[in-house]
């Protein structure tokens, strides 16, 4: 039986990786190594796992890796002693093959380390274009990488293009649009609104009623700005009074500045349309997209489930840049004026078809099984 370890180190993440922890777990073949730390293990960012647990995945390790302050420096230095403890967790697990997400500073660690012990490494969601530092990390983990699970088929090409053997390269669709798909189609009853109510602060919101969603991060070339940036969407939503549910930043260099952004917002205007929540569950989270007016930000569920949902949004800013989008996706920059116009444009299109841009739901499943057949060496031959 193949050990496969998973590392879990944010809201993100997860959803990113739930399907296929779920895919692990009920295969035959494989043991599933549940590894959570970074800002998955902190309560001001939604204690991320707690919500994994309530899910019925236990943790076999956690992982403390976060340096406090959210600046660049900090961002490099929890990279830096994300590998410090990580090949201690990996040499007691010993996998056979270690699974890593995306793009994010902690998937830096995670690679890093398992290439220089020699496990085999695979990586979901590479091959994606984007406008940040992000693109940067997901092309080095590309590099790192054995097994390659990409969403598309263009992440695909460009995959082999940097050098990696197609046999090693499988276009399986994304596992966030498999959480978004079986949510959609099996859990439309679960949705329970007291629970809107319950978390956050801020406005009562009747989810009955429309209602926008905005989830903006920092970006992180852009650090020093995300204060100026936020500015212009809470603007726009000073200025159209819609009730609106807002998540706050996750944990990447300029996290601060956007949450200083939303204090003085909060603090200085008068806003009983609005309601501020750390975190949601994954599929709370998908239901609150089926059912929004407008998502507004620059998160990539915008992008991703949003394309499958079909939910209008509109991408403020550059860190979703070259990403694949579907039809649903308006850009515009941070101008509050331009922001409340193309809100305005996508109230009045309302929901697009589905697009399957980022896969058909069965991801999670295809990734388990490949993970359990695949022959892959630890050191790779690569012709260039």
């Amino acid at each position: 039986m193949r050990k496969i370890a998973i590392f879990v180190g944010s809201r993100a993440n997860y959803s990113s990786i739930k399907s296929v922890m779920q895919a692990v777990k009920d295969h035959p073949d494989l043991e599933l190594q549940l590894i959570v730390g970074a800002s998955a293990i902190l309560d001001r960012f939604g204690a991320v796992i707690d919500i994994i647990r309530n899910d019925g995945f236990e943790p076999i390790a956690q992982v403390s890796m976060m340096i406090e302050g959210e600046t660049l420096g900090t961002m490099a230095q929890s990279t830096g002693l994300g590998l410090l403890h990580l090949p201690n967790v990996l040499q007691q697990l010993q996998p056979d093959v270690v699974v890593t997400v995306g793009d994010r500073f902690e998937t830096m660690a995670t690679s890093i380390a398992s290439a220089y012990m020699n496990i085999p490494l695979a990586h979901t969601m590479g091959g994606e274009v984007t406008g940040t530092i992000d693109e940067s990390i997901r092309h080095a983990v590309t590099k790192l990488a054995h097994l390659h699970f990409p969403a598309n088929e263009d992440a695909a090409e460009r995959i082999i293009k940097l050098g990696e053997e197609p046999e090693y390269v499988y276009n399986v669709g994304c596992p966030r649009v498999d959480v978004v798909a079986n949510t959609l189609k099996y859990d439309k009853d679960k949705f329970q609104k007291d629970w809107i109510e319950a978390e956050g602060v801020g406005g009562s919101i009747d989810i009955d009623k429309p209602f926008l969603l905005v989830s903006q991060h920092p970006v992180t070339t852009e650090y020093g700005s995300g204060e100026q940036q936020i500015n212009a969407t809470l603007e726009a939503l000073q200025a159209l009074k819609m009730q609106t549910i807002m998540l706050w930043p996750n944990i990447d260099a300029g996290s601060e500045d956007i949450s200083r952004g939303m204090r003085k917002f909060r603090e200085r205007n008068d806003h009983p349309y609005i309601r501020f929540y750390k975190n949601f569950p994954v599929e709370t989270f998908i239901h609150l997209m089926d059912k929004a007016a407008v998502m507004i930000g620059n998160s990539s569920a915008a992008v991703r489930e949003g394309a499958y949902i079909g939910v209008p949004a509109v991408n403020v800013g550059t860190r979703q840049i070259g990403r694949l989008r579907g039809r649903n996706i308006i850009d515009v920059d941070y101008d509050s004026d331009k922001i409340v116009a193309a809100i305005q444009t996508q109230l009045e299109h309302g929901k697009y078809e589905s697009d399957h841009l980022y896969g058909d739901g069965e991801a999670g499943k295809r990734i388990a099984d490949i993970l359990a057949t695949a022959t892959v060496k630890p050191q790779k031959q690569i012709t260039y």
